[in-house]
């Protein structure tokens, strides 16, 4: 028998699209793809070639289990550099891709029945990540009329004497909704009265748009940098999602027992991608700018497409590369074929009436939207939103 660990977490309802999509991809039918959240750019050339550098020059061995010194201090820096942050490298550890930072967070400071405060929409690994570390996930739900972030009361409201930690994704995957800094101060505010960790997921920090200034959690005050686990990495900012290379700064006793649990599982992270991230680090910049570039060019496009469709609101997000519009108005609505009752049907529809593979909101705690991303080029945004507006018209009833 599994454990029962296993029996509490489900496959992301987001497999079965990707499985049907993968299928019909087989069959030779074109299908565009909106569901992925990652760059389609390729990596920097100058980092790629740090690592057959670091290849040719034999860095394949062991790695101090924190991660080389020399890439902490280049995150130490980069943290001083962007946002304000003091850290000794004794203070940060890499992992194996921010994910795994936000999986060794959760299970160095989450109890048995602990609760995390999380608001929805969430991504989708954060429920899972508390409930096999034994702990309760406590959801709050926002609202697409404020940017799906979560206020202060709401916050205060769902504190109890069991609240160990918030997740807070900013910007947020799904909805790339970012918050202002007076909007962190008044969260940071009612951690500090209740005196609990913020696990801060800042991998998209730098995906952020239209002069909106990104300001990190623990930059707030040298008492909220206290209670702040800051979760980032390389994957999203310069395209290196399958180099798995992220990394957490905060309390030192929290890394510390990270570090423990980390030697446990992973070891350290791959030394070849260690050596790469060095470079994206602390080497040229420009690739990021130029990425932002263009996907603020897609955004433009695909979110006035988008709120251009009848029944359709969707928020215009300040960051990452996603859109998540509010489809509910679709619900039952039929064709010949298929009636849409909520988000998995509505996202299966377009898969097989529009050959369009996006996920529905029900993965994230939100029922009722979709996550689109435009992490794809303008030529498929362009026939994506045709082929959307075409398979609508045929809805009935």
């Amino acid at each position: 028998m599994v454990a029962e660990r296993v029996k509490k977490i489900n496959v992301s309802p987001t497999m079965q699209v990707a499985a049907e999509a993968k299928r019909m991809r087989a069959e030779g039918i074109n299908v565009l793809d909106f569901s992925v959240g990652e760059p389609d750019f390729p990596t920097p050339h100058n980092i790629k070639d740090a690592a057959k550098t670091g290849i040719d020059e034999n860095h394949t061995k062991y790695t101090i289990n924190a991660g080389t010194v020399e890439l902490r201090k280049a995150i130490a820096q980069k943290l001083k550099r962007d946002n304000g942050l003091e850290y000794e490298i004794s203070d940060i550890i890499v992992t194996s891709g921010a994910k795994q930072s936000v999986f060794n967070a959760i299970f160095a400071t989450v109890n048995k029945d602990d609760e995390v405060i999380i608001p929805a929409p969430y991504w989708v690994s954060y429920p899972s990540m508390v409930s096999m570390a034994e702990g309760k996930s406590v959801f709050v739900n926002t609202d697409e009329k404020n940017g799906f972030r979560i206020t202060p009361e709401q916050l205060e409201s769902a504190i109890t004497p069991k609240t160990k930690a918030i997740i807070l994704c900013n910007p947020s995957n799904p909805t790339g909704s970012a918050y202002s800094k007076k909007e962190l101060e008044a969260i940071a505010e009612v951690c500090l009265k209740y005196d609990f960790y913020i696990i801060s997921d800042e991998i998209y920090e730098k995906l952020i748009y239209d002069d909106f200034e990104f300001v990190s959690f623990a930059s707030l005050s040298p008492e909220i940098k206290k209670r702040t686990i800051l979760v980032n990495g390389i994957s999203k900012s310069y395209s290196m999602t399958g180099w798995r290379i992220g990394y957490t700064a905060g309390p030192g006793d929290v890394i510390s027992g990270m570090n423990k649990i980390q030697s446990h599982s992973t070891s350290h992270a791959s030394s070849v991608s260690q050596f790469a991230a060095l470079e994206a680090l602390a080497g040229p910049q420009y690739a990021i700018g130029e990425m932002l570039s263009e996907f603020k060019k897609r955004r433009e496009y695909f979110y006035n497409q988008i709120v251009s469709i009848d029944g359709i609101t969707c928020y215009k997000p300040e960051g990452a590369f996603f859109l998540f519009p509010n489809i509910s108005s679709f619900f039952g609505k039929a064709t010949d074929k298929v009636k849409i009752e909520n988000s998995f049907d509505f996202a299966m529809f377009l898969l097989t009436e529009a050959k369009i593979a996006v996920v529905p909101g029900s993965a994230f705690g939100a029922e009722g939207c979709l996550r689109i991303s435009y992490a794809t080029s303008m030529e498929n945004i362009i026939e994506g939103t045709r082929r959307l507006k075409e398979a609508l018209a045929h809805l009935r009833g």
